[in-house]
Protein backbone atom coordinates (compact mmCIF):
# COMPACT_ATOMS: atom_id res chain seq x y z
CA UNK A 1 0.00 0.00 0.00
CA UNK A 2 1.13 3.59 -0.99
CA UNK A 3 2.38 5.02 2.57
CA UNK A 4 0.34 8.10 2.13
CA UNK A 5 -2.50 5.65 1.91
CA UNK A 6 -1.33 3.43 4.67
CA UNK A 7 -1.10 6.88 7.25
CA UNK A 8 -4.01 7.39 6.52
CA UNK A 9 -5.76 4.42 7.15
CA UNK A 10 -3.55 4.40 10.52
CA UNK A 11 -5.05 7.58 11.77
CA UNK A 12 -8.50 6.78 10.80
CA UNK A 13 -8.53 3.87 12.97
CA UNK A 14 -6.74 5.76 15.90
CA UNK A 15 -9.95 8.36 15.63
CA UNK A 16 -12.23 4.89 16.50
CA UNK A 17 -9.67 4.35 19.19
CA UNK A 18 -10.79 5.19 22.61
CA UNK A 19 -7.01 4.86 23.97
CA UNK A 20 -6.23 7.41 21.20
CA UNK A 21 -8.49 9.75 22.54
CA UNK A 22 -7.33 9.24 26.17
CA UNK A 23 -3.67 9.92 24.39
CA UNK A 24 -4.95 13.36 23.22
CA UNK A 25 -6.90 14.58 25.93
CA UNK A 26 -3.42 13.17 28.23
CA UNK A 27 -6.24 11.39 30.53
CA UNK A 28 -4.25 10.45 33.99
CA UNK A 29 -7.48 8.10 34.42
CA UNK A 30 -5.95 5.93 31.72
CA UNK A 31 -2.51 5.60 33.04
CA UNK A 32 -1.78 2.17 34.12
CA UNK A 33 -4.51 0.91 31.95
CA UNK A 34 -2.49 0.59 28.60
CA UNK A 35 0.46 2.83 27.17
CA UNK A 36 1.69 3.93 23.71
CA UNK A 37 4.99 4.14 21.97
CA UNK A 38 6.07 6.64 19.52
CA UNK A 39 8.14 5.17 16.27
CA UNK A 40 9.87 7.92 15.78
CA UNK A 41 11.45 8.69 19.04
CA UNK A 42 11.84 4.85 20.14
CA UNK A 43 10.06 5.81 23.63
CA UNK A 44 7.02 4.81 25.21
CA UNK A 45 4.62 6.64 27.43
CA UNK A 46 1.58 7.14 29.43
CA UNK A 47 -1.80 8.18 27.74
CA UNK A 48 -1.22 11.47 31.08
CA UNK A 49 2.37 12.36 29.12
CA UNK A 50 2.72 15.90 28.58
CA UNK A 51 5.20 15.25 25.64
CA UNK A 52 3.91 17.26 22.11
CA UNK A 53 1.72 14.85 20.58
CA UNK A 54 2.74 12.40 18.04
CA UNK A 55 1.35 11.55 14.75
CA UNK A 56 -1.57 8.77 14.88
CA UNK A 57 0.59 7.13 12.18
CA UNK A 58 3.46 6.61 14.50
CA UNK A 59 1.50 5.77 17.36
CA UNK A 60 1.20 1.80 18.68
CA UNK A 61 -0.37 0.54 21.97
CA UNK A 62 0.64 -1.72 24.71
CA UNK A 63 -0.88 -3.83 27.29
CA UNK A 64 2.03 -3.58 29.61
CA UNK A 65 5.35 -1.55 30.14
CA UNK A 66 6.81 -5.28 29.35
CA UNK A 67 5.20 -5.07 25.66
CA UNK A 68 6.27 -2.13 25.01
CA UNK A 69 10.05 -2.47 25.94
CA UNK A 70 9.63 -6.04 24.12
CA UNK A 71 9.36 -4.48 20.88
CA UNK A 72 11.80 -2.51 21.60
CA UNK A 73 11.04 1.15 22.67
CA UNK A 74 12.68 2.54 26.03
CA UNK A 75 10.74 4.89 29.09
CA UNK A 76 9.65 8.36 28.75
CA UNK A 77 12.09 10.63 30.50
CA UNK A 78 9.17 12.66 30.90
CA UNK A 79 6.37 10.79 32.22
CA UNK A 80 8.62 8.14 33.47
CA UNK A 81 6.03 5.27 32.96
CA UNK A 82 8.28 3.04 35.22
CA UNK A 83 7.47 5.07 38.32
CA UNK A 84 3.76 5.22 40.09
CA UNK A 85 1.59 7.10 38.39
CA UNK A 86 0.95 10.85 39.69
CA UNK A 87 -2.29 10.05 40.11
CA UNK A 88 -1.74 7.64 42.15
CA UNK A 89 1.05 9.49 44.26
CA UNK A 90 -0.93 12.34 44.71
CA UNK A 91 -3.87 10.14 46.17
CA UNK A 92 -1.61 9.05 48.70
CA UNK A 93 -0.78 12.11 49.42
CA UNK A 94 -4.28 13.33 50.13
CA UNK A 95 -4.98 10.03 52.46
CA UNK A 96 -2.07 10.97 54.58
CA UNK A 97 -3.49 14.59 55.26
CA UNK A 98 -6.99 13.49 56.24
CA UNK A 99 -5.32 11.24 58.43
CA UNK A 100 -3.39 13.87 59.93
CA UNK A 101 -6.86 16.19 59.82
CA UNK A 102 -8.76 13.41 61.62
CA UNK A 103 -5.93 13.13 64.24
CA UNK A 104 -5.85 16.51 64.84
CA UNK A 105 -6.83 18.00 67.93
CA UNK A 106 -7.59 21.53 65.78
CA UNK A 107 -8.24 21.61 62.61
CA UNK A 108 -4.67 22.45 60.70
CA UNK A 109 -4.91 25.49 58.40
CA UNK A 110 -3.97 25.05 54.68
CA UNK A 111 -0.23 26.26 54.56
CA UNK A 112 0.22 23.71 57.74
CA UNK A 113 -1.34 21.01 55.51
CA UNK A 114 0.60 22.23 52.42
CA UNK A 115 3.75 21.54 53.95
CA UNK A 116 2.75 18.44 55.05
CA UNK A 117 1.93 17.09 51.44
CA UNK A 118 5.26 18.99 50.17
CA UNK A 119 3.07 21.29 47.89
CA UNK A 120 2.70 24.71 47.50
CA UNK A 121 -0.82 25.79 49.29
CA UNK A 122 -1.99 26.40 45.79
CA UNK A 123 -1.47 23.18 44.44
CA UNK A 124 -2.59 21.09 47.28
CA UNK A 125 -5.70 22.92 47.71
CA UNK A 126 -6.77 22.13 43.65
CA UNK A 127 -5.22 18.59 44.19
CA UNK A 128 -7.24 17.53 47.42
CA UNK A 129 -10.64 19.39 45.96
CA UNK A 130 -10.06 16.98 42.58
CA UNK A 131 -9.39 14.07 44.20
CA UNK A 132 -11.90 14.69 47.22
CA UNK A 133 -14.74 16.71 45.41
CA UNK A 134 -14.44 19.22 48.53
CA UNK A 135 -11.76 21.49 49.86
CA UNK A 136 -9.60 20.58 53.15
CA UNK A 137 -11.65 22.74 55.37
CA UNK A 138 -14.95 20.93 54.16
CA UNK A 139 -13.60 17.28 54.82
CA UNK A 140 -12.06 18.72 58.30
CA UNK A 141 -15.85 20.06 59.32
CA UNK A 142 -17.16 16.39 58.04
CA UNK A 143 -14.53 14.94 60.67
CA UNK A 144 -15.18 17.37 63.45
CA UNK A 145 -18.91 17.10 62.72
CA UNK A 146 -18.60 12.93 62.96
CA UNK A 147 -16.78 13.74 66.32
CA UNK A 148 -19.37 16.05 67.84
CA UNK A 149 -21.72 13.39 67.42
CA UNK A 150 -19.71 10.43 68.71
CA UNK A 151 -18.60 12.57 71.71
CA UNK A 152 -22.66 14.06 72.42
CA UNK A 153 -23.35 10.06 73.12
CA UNK A 154 -20.86 9.07 75.59
CA UNK A 155 -19.56 12.74 77.25
CA UNK A 156 -21.13 13.56 80.32
CA UNK A 157 -22.31 16.89 79.50
CA UNK A 158 -22.52 18.58 76.16
CA UNK A 159 -19.90 21.05 77.05
CA UNK A 160 -17.57 17.81 77.73
CA UNK A 161 -18.94 16.78 74.19
CA UNK A 162 -18.19 20.33 72.03
CA UNK A 163 -14.46 20.63 73.93
CA UNK A 164 -14.13 16.83 73.17
CA UNK A 165 -14.75 16.82 69.61
CA UNK A 166 -12.08 19.76 69.31
CA UNK A 167 -14.16 23.01 69.41
CA UNK A 168 -12.02 25.67 72.05
CA UNK A 169 -15.40 27.86 71.86
CA UNK A 170 -18.46 26.93 72.94
CA UNK A 171 -20.15 30.46 71.48
CA UNK A 172 -18.34 29.07 68.00
CA UNK A 173 -19.93 25.45 68.36
CA UNK A 174 -23.23 26.85 69.06
CA UNK A 175 -23.29 29.25 65.59
CA UNK A 176 -23.51 26.37 63.85
CA UNK A 177 -24.51 23.06 65.40
CA UNK A 178 -28.10 23.39 63.61
CA UNK A 179 -25.53 23.31 60.49
CA UNK A 180 -23.70 20.12 62.16
CA UNK A 181 -26.10 18.42 63.69
CA UNK A 182 -30.08 19.40 62.26
CA UNK A 183 -31.06 20.17 65.69
CA UNK A 184 -30.27 21.68 68.77
CA UNK A 185 -27.38 19.58 70.97
CA UNK A 186 -29.16 19.01 73.65
CA UNK A 187 -32.32 17.18 71.32
CA UNK A 188 -29.32 15.47 69.20
CA UNK A 189 -28.01 14.07 72.85
CA UNK A 190 -31.49 12.93 73.30
CA UNK A 191 -32.54 10.93 70.79
CA UNK A 192 -34.32 13.68 68.85
CA UNK A 193 -36.91 14.70 71.09
CA UNK A 194 -39.64 16.43 69.70
CA UNK A 195 -38.14 16.49 66.49
CA UNK A 196 -40.04 15.32 63.15
CA UNK A 197 -37.07 13.65 60.74
CA UNK A 198 -37.93 12.97 57.26
CA UNK A 199 -35.30 10.14 55.67
CA UNK A 200 -34.87 8.89 52.37
CA UNK A 201 -32.80 5.52 50.95
CA UNK A 202 -31.26 5.71 47.45
CA UNK A 203 -28.02 3.87 46.18
CA UNK A 204 -24.70 5.34 45.38
CA UNK A 205 -21.03 3.81 44.31
CA UNK A 206 -20.39 3.45 47.87
CA UNK A 207 -23.65 1.38 48.27
CA UNK A 208 -26.63 2.05 49.76
CA UNK A 209 -26.82 5.56 51.20
CA UNK A 210 -29.92 7.12 53.31
CA UNK A 211 -30.33 10.88 54.32
CA UNK A 212 -32.54 12.04 57.27
CA UNK A 213 -33.17 15.96 57.51
CA UNK A 214 -35.11 17.45 60.31
CA UNK A 215 -36.90 21.40 60.38
CA UNK A 216 -33.35 22.92 61.10
CA UNK A 217 -31.24 20.69 58.83
CA UNK A 218 -29.49 17.62 57.73
CA UNK A 219 -29.17 15.91 61.19
CA UNK A 220 -27.83 12.27 59.40
CA UNK A 221 -25.90 11.24 56.02
CA UNK A 222 -25.32 7.13 56.63
CA UNK A 223 -23.83 4.89 54.10
CA UNK A 224 -23.64 0.85 54.36
CA UNK A 225 -24.29 -2.07 52.08
CA UNK A 226 -27.94 -2.73 53.75
CA UNK A 227 -30.56 -0.42 53.59
CA UNK A 228 -32.83 -1.69 56.74
CA UNK A 229 -29.70 -1.39 58.60
CA UNK A 230 -29.05 2.35 57.49
CA UNK A 231 -33.03 2.15 58.70
CA UNK A 232 -32.35 0.60 61.98
CA UNK A 233 -28.98 2.86 62.43
CA UNK A 234 -30.91 6.31 62.13
CA UNK A 235 -33.55 4.56 64.52
CA UNK A 236 -30.82 3.90 67.05
CA UNK A 237 -29.66 7.08 67.12
CA UNK A 238 -33.10 8.85 67.32
CA UNK A 239 -35.47 6.93 69.31
CA UNK A 240 -37.43 10.11 70.40
CA UNK A 241 -37.81 11.34 66.85
CA UNK A 242 -40.78 11.05 64.73
CA UNK A 243 -39.22 9.50 61.59
CA UNK A 244 -41.06 9.71 58.18
CA UNK A 245 -39.57 7.12 55.36
CA UNK A 246 -41.62 7.13 52.11
CA UNK A 247 -42.19 10.46 51.21
CA UNK A 248 -41.34 10.54 47.41
CA UNK A 249 -40.58 14.41 47.15
CA UNK A 250 -37.96 13.94 49.45
CA UNK A 251 -36.66 10.42 47.81
CA UNK A 252 -36.82 12.33 44.32
CA UNK A 253 -34.55 15.33 45.88
CA UNK A 254 -32.07 13.03 47.63
CA UNK A 255 -31.81 10.84 44.11
CA UNK A 256 -30.87 14.66 42.30
CA UNK A 257 -28.50 15.59 44.87
CA UNK A 258 -26.85 11.94 45.09
CA UNK A 259 -26.50 12.13 41.20
CA UNK A 260 -25.72 15.72 40.85
CA UNK A 261 -22.44 15.03 43.64
CA UNK A 262 -21.64 11.34 42.41
CA UNK A 263 -18.46 11.20 40.00
CA UNK A 264 -16.84 7.96 38.68
CA UNK A 265 -13.17 9.01 39.03
CA UNK A 266 -13.45 10.72 42.12
CA UNK A 267 -11.52 9.27 45.12
CA UNK A 268 -11.12 5.35 43.56
CA UNK A 269 -7.67 5.28 44.63
CA UNK A 270 -8.22 6.64 48.56
CA UNK A 271 -9.19 4.72 51.43
CA UNK A 272 -12.99 3.89 51.36
CA UNK A 273 -13.92 5.31 54.74
CA UNK A 274 -12.38 8.64 53.55
CA UNK A 275 -13.75 8.45 50.35
CA UNK A 276 -16.94 7.65 52.18
CA UNK A 277 -16.54 11.10 54.26
CA UNK A 278 -15.88 13.03 51.05
CA UNK A 279 -19.06 11.85 49.76
CA UNK A 280 -21.10 12.29 52.55
CA UNK A 281 -19.84 16.10 52.86
CA UNK A 282 -20.67 16.93 49.20
CA UNK A 283 -24.19 15.21 49.52
CA UNK A 284 -24.14 17.28 53.00
CA UNK A 285 -23.37 20.66 51.88
CA UNK A 286 -25.25 20.42 48.15
CA UNK A 287 -28.56 19.46 50.91
CA UNK A 288 -27.43 22.84 52.94
CA UNK A 289 -27.94 24.95 49.39
CA UNK A 290 -32.18 23.68 49.50
CA UNK A 291 -34.04 25.18 52.15
CA UNK A 292 -35.94 22.56 54.72
CA UNK A 293 -39.60 22.70 53.95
Amino acid sequence: MHPIMNAHKETQTHARDPRWAAVVARDANADGKFFYSVRTTGVYCRPSCPSRLAKPQNVAFHATRAAAEKAGFRPCKRCKPGEPALATLHAATVAKVCRLIEGAERVPGLSELAVEAGLSPYHFHRIFRRITGVTPRAYATAHRAKRVRRELGRSATVTDAIFNAGFNSGGRFYATSDALLGMTPTAYRTGGACAEIRFAVGECSLGSILVARSAKGVCAILLGDDPDALARDLQDRFPRADLIGGDTEFERLVAKIVGFVEAPAIGLDLPLDVRGTAFQQRVWQALRKIPAD
